[in-house]
């Protein structure tokens, strides 16, 4: 009797390595093992992969159970990203492998739409863009989001989005569909308006003043987007003059709500930031090793910063997250007491 062939439930197409040969290639002869990675002209190389899952199971997060991500590193490069320490889980330096060997799940919106084809499926919301940006520049290329955007709209499942790409406006077709069908919330992530702060710590990303312009064309569109101020990053954008002038453009290109978090330094990010402070700023070092004696700044430090936030989003009238703004956008400024202009929350630098 011949024996039968077994067919693969979808097409794949070419074969590609999955993840895990990928990080036993790396751990046995490094990235320059990774012969079938393309250098493209911002000098990154990109590694097709097959994945054999697309949304991975969270436990313990207060908003979702599910997340997305399309690609595994990034070319933005922020030197902040807590996502560094995720490519240790291959065998890749957190520094600049990070940002220039980036692995494309080339069949993922195919995974995908059979996850979500399971009569088990729930719906349940899915977070998208929470270890790499799902609109990073080479989505222009490979339109990746775009049908995993696509694949959740058909199957009425809602998503949370978080991203820095201003990329994310050609896809408002298919995040207003998603929006009508289930639910779209998209999170531009804007940490400051302070271009030396910007040019310092995120030296990949579009400009900020131009993601702002993408969440006013989102919310123009019908689409429920808001900007994570996050993160605050010490002795960078923490004074009150840089986070007042942030929340007020925020304010002034429509988002419809905003959050924000103070710098949080674990594993292989915490090693990469604290070295590119050696190397970059070497008289801060003592100061963020005093901060950050362990992965999050002192309780104290956090609630100062999120209560000068509270502040000015009372005095610009613009939400947290999904709230009702409290106040019109009259200008009038609240009584609450401000730490004097120009300071750093909560913390001594001399």
């Amino acid at each position: 009797m011949a024996k039968i062939k077994r067919m693969p439930l979808f097409e794949l197409g070419s074969r590609r390595p999955t993840t895990r040969t990928i990080a036993l290639t790396v751990k046995s002869g490094g990235t320059a093992a990774l012969t079938g990675a393309e250098l493209r002209a911002d000098q990154a190389r990109y590694q097709e992969v097959s994945c054999r899952s697309a949304l991975n199971r969270v436990r313990g997060m207060p908003f979702f159970d599910w997340t997305l991500n399309v690609y595994r590193g990034c070319t933005h490069g922020c030197h902040y990203c807590f996502a560094r320490r995720y490519h240790e889980q291959f065998d890749m330096n957190p520094d600049d492998e990070f940002a220039s060997v980036i692995l494309v799940k080339i069949n993922v919106a195919d995974v995908l739409r059979h996850e979500l084809d399971r009569p088990s499926w729930k719906r349940e919301l899915v977070a998208v863009g929470t270890a790499t940006d799902p609109y990073q520049p080479i989505e222009g290329h490979y339109k990746l989001t775009r049908r995993a955007f696509e694949v959740f709209a058909g199957a009425r499942t809602p998503v949370s989005l978080v991203t820095k790409g201003p990329m994310v406006v050609r896809d408002r077709d298919v995040l207003q569909e998603l929006d009508r069908r289930a639910r779209c919330t998209v999170y531009m992530s804007v940490p400051t308006v302070d271009e030396d702060a910007w040019r310092t710590l995120e030296p990949g990303t579009a400009h900020p003043l131009q993601r702002l312009r993408a969440v006013r064309e989102l919310t123009d569109a019908g689409i429920h987007a808001g900007v994570l101020m996050a993160p605050i990053v010490p002795g960078f954008t923490s004074s009150r003059s840089k986070i007042e002038r942030t929340i007020k453009a925020i304010a002034d290109h429509g988002a419809r709500f905003i959050g924000c978090n103070v710098m949080h330094l674990k594993g292989g990010t915490r090693t990469h930031f604290m070295n590119f402070i050696a190397r970059e700023f070497p008289a801060m070092r003592p100061r963020f090793e005093k901060l950050y004696a362990t992965a999050n700044a002192p309780a104290a430090y956090r609630k100062e910063a999120q209560a000068m936030v509270n502040v000015l989003q009372r005095r610009y009238g613009i939400s947290k997250r999904d709230e009702k703004p409290s106040v019109d956008r009259t200008g009038e400024r609240p009584e609450d007491e401000m730490p004097p202009d120009g300071a750093q929350v909560a913390f001594a630098w001399d």
